[in-house]
């Protein structure tokens, strides 16, 4: 008999956090997310999703009071489907089908009450950015903010009946292997035009590149799909959270007549610091962080976001910009890999650039949807 709780005490929002880093305890790739990082998403105060939204998360005991499961299910009125969708997220459960059922029983009733038709998942009550998806291919380390599971779960969703909404890619390359010719010819190209210039993004000029970024953002990401503006306070906002962690080597951005027009955003992966944390970052964490950050070499960055302004789009500017910042950073940084947070197989367009980096797929997760019409045909997400 499985018993529902609820998580509303302090001892059971521990429990939430802890009972994935017994699950995962014997597994050498798991990283344990930072505690602060996933009660933020819980917090009203700190989570604005919450305003327009409703997030209750909930533990699942089995007969002798031991956790067996954890779910969060949610209602974010800014996700826009075809239908009322809801959400679920932050699953953990044990190698039991009848487990998982019932948990997912469980979702579904809630978000029925509450006027739902369907129900994506693993997804996060917030943006795509951070825990967004269930890997399906390709089980090492999880980067910071990616979500990280047991090769049985996808088996747990599928056999209750979810079907794959979207898949989402990883691309990955060396740092130091041979860059596409085409990539070094358009550079060659642009390397030509006067009016062009190529600029590394530095910590002293945070707001005039935060307000370049969303120039760029907006003509580039807004017009898709599910898209939205973004402003440069929300930017600068994020530059300034992100400051003691950007190295000043890996982000570009693309001027004409100093004009913003193309940008490739990339960040250190910060879990390769944070996984000798063990989700603690108090006052000793952050001490032992600093020493870790200064004396061990973190050798892989996340490629964050890439974008060409429409006008400049399939003129090969990505390659300019792609191989002057590459140049660069491989002089002044310890990088030896680098990988692209997901793209959506939605978004034919950012796998074609990521497929003349000569990249490869390292890992692939997936967002999948339940109907809870099983009448009702099922549709993936439109492509882009």
């Amino acid at each position: 008999m499985i018993t529902v709780e609820k998580v509303h005490t302090e001892s059971q929002k521990k429990e939430f956090l802890e009972f994935p880093a017994r699950l995962y305890q014997h597994d050498d790739h798991y990283i344990r997310p930072l505690n602060q990082d996933i009660e933020s998403i819980f917090s009203p105060e700190k989570n604005k999703f919450h305003k327009n939204g409703e997030c209750e998360r909930f533990l699942f005991k089995n007969a002798q009071h031991e956790t067996v499961g954890k779910v969060a299910v949610f209602i974010n009125k800014t996700y826009q489907q075809q239908q009322p969708t809801g959400g679920i997220g932050f699953f953990d459960c044990i190698n039991d089908q009848d487990t998982a059922n019932f948990i997912f029983d469980h979702c579904k009733n809630w978000l029925q009450q509450r006027g739902m038709e369907a129900m994506d998942g693993p997804i996060n009550f917030g943006e795509r950015d951070k825990f967004w998806g269930l890997v399906i291919e390709g089980f090492i380390e999880p980067l910071y903010g990616m979500n990280y599971n047991f090769p049985y779960y996808k088996d747990l969703f599928e056999n209750y009946g979810f079907k794959i909404y979207f898949e989402q890619l990883c691309f990955s390359r060396p740092i130091f292997a041979e860059v596409s010719r085409l990539f070094t010819l358009m550079h060659a190209k642009h390397s030509k035009n006067p009016n062009l210039s190529a600029k590394p993004m530095t910590k002293n000029n945070l707001k005039k590149f935060a307000e370049d970024f969303t120039e760029i953002y907006n003509k580039a990401w807004a017009a898709h799909g599910e898209g939205k503006c973004m402003h440069d306070s929300k930017v600068l906002k994020m530059f300034k959270t992100m400051k003691p962690i950007i190295n000043e080597h890996i982000s570009w951005f693309v001027y004409e007549n100093e004009k913003p027009i193309a940008m490739w955003m990339n960040l250190p992966d910060t879990n390769q610091w944070f996984k000798y944390l063990n989700g603690k970052f108090g006052i000793w964490e952050k001490l032992k962080f600093l020493w870790i950050r200064q004396f061990k070499k973190n050798e892989k960055m996340v490629g964050l976001v890439f974008g060409v302004v429409p006008e400049w789009q399939k003129k090969g500017l990505e390659g300019y910009m792609i191989w002057e910042g590459t140049q660069h950073l491989r002089k002044h940084t310890d990088f030896k890999v680098t990988e692209m947070q997901w793209i959506g197989d939605f978004n034919p367009k950012m796998i074609k650039i990521a497929e003349n980096l000569d990249t490869t797929v390292t890992r692939k997760l997936a967002t999948y949807r339940y109907l809870f019409d099983r009448n009702k045909k099922f549709e993936k997400h439109p492509i882009l």
